[in-house]
């Protein structure tokens, strides 16, 4: 069981996929020669040859070309810089990736996997920090699943390599360089889905994804110091979302529900989950949604500090909560 960071596990990840699927091809801008502009794709290109390969500085190139691959027997992985540069080529995601199986009456599918990284981090500015999730869960063809371990970024990677349908795998690259971890690494590929149970705890079910989870899990390790116990659901997959688990914590928690997110409050995910819990008749009283502040992320490290969502204002507008 290797001991990897989150960046070796999504690298040992990619690697099992290139080793085990000999249609797989990995590419995008930087990726191969220079290995990835965060270094997540770091000697690849030397083990596996012209299946690894740089591309132009055209999103919409690599996600067409990926798309009309997959069609005829790869399974591209392609790499979007930035989860703000996708938005230059969601014609070939949301009309054609998305399509492929519904148009042709299931005759072809499209199993491609897209790598981006999005979220906050000193510097990173209005173009470089927003976080779309939201934006994949809404195209009804399209799966969605954002990390936060060492353990999770590589089990997804796999499970959406394996996945016939299209998926967007989202990091946050302030977790790519974090402290190493034991990975399984020779596990089965496991089907698309699922959630963890984070925390548990009677006072109320937090859900939670990506990197703002070890956020949200300082916030309730000090809560719970002070008696107020509450159960943290991390839920990476976004879509399938797991509202089986979800549905299961509301009725263990008293339906009191909190959503946190990194991304902005309006026309954020976390809405979704609270309405679908609304449905199904599981929630009680009034829900809390701790998401950004509905701007543009600034450069400045204090000022966008004070838009996000960090571990004094989760655990601040928890205890809150909890006290209600």
């Amino acid at each position: 069981m290797p001991e990897l960071n989150y960046a070796g596990a999504v690298n040992a990840a990619l690697r099992r996929c290139l080793e085990e699927i000999p249609e797989t091809l990995l590419y995008g801008e930087d990726v191969a020669k220079p290995g990835g502009v965060h270094g997540v794709t770091r000697r690849l290109w030397k083990d596996f040859g012209g299946r690894v390969f740089d591309t132009p500085i055209s999103e919409s190139a690599i996600l067409g070309s990926a798309v009309g691959a997959a069609m005829f027997g790869r399974r591209p992985i392609v790499e979007i810089m930035w989860a703000d540069f996708f938005l230059v080529a969601l014609d070939q995601m949301v009309n054609q990736a998305a399509n492929v199986r519904y148009v042709s009456e299931g005759r072809l599918s499209a199993p491609l996997v897209v790598r981006t990284q999005q979220g906050n981090s000193p510097g990173a500015c209005a173009q470089h920090s927003q976080n779309l999730e939201a934006l994949f869960t809404h195209i009804p063809g399209l799966r969605a699943a954002m990390p936060s371990t060492p353990q999770d970024a590589f089990d997804i990677m796999v499970s959406a390599v394996y996945s016939d349908d299209p998926v967007v795998v989202i990091d946050n690259r302030t977790l790519y360089f974090g402290d190493k971890q034991d990975v399984v690494t020779d596990g089965d590929p496991a089907p698309i889905g699922g959630s963890h149970l984070r925390r548990t705890g009677p006072a109320a079910t937090v859900v939670t994804w990506g990197a703002i989870t070890h956020q949200v899990l300082t916030a309730a390790d000090r809560l719970a110091e002070e008696g107020v116990r509450l159960t943290v659901l991390e839920t990476p997959w976004l879509n399938p979302f797991d509202h089986d688990a979800l549905h299961k914590s509301l009725a263990d928690t008293g339906g009191r529900l909190v959503v946190v997110h990194e991304a902005n409050t309006t026309g954020g995910f976390g809405g979704e989950v609270v309405v679908r819990a609304l449905e199904a008749g599981v929630l009680s009283g009034v829900p809390l949604r701790i998401g950004a502040h509905d701007s543009r992320i600034p450069a400045a490290p204090e000022l966008a500090a004070a838009l996000l969502p960090g571990a004094e204002r989760i655990y601040a507008g928890l205890k809150q909560f909890a006290a209600h």
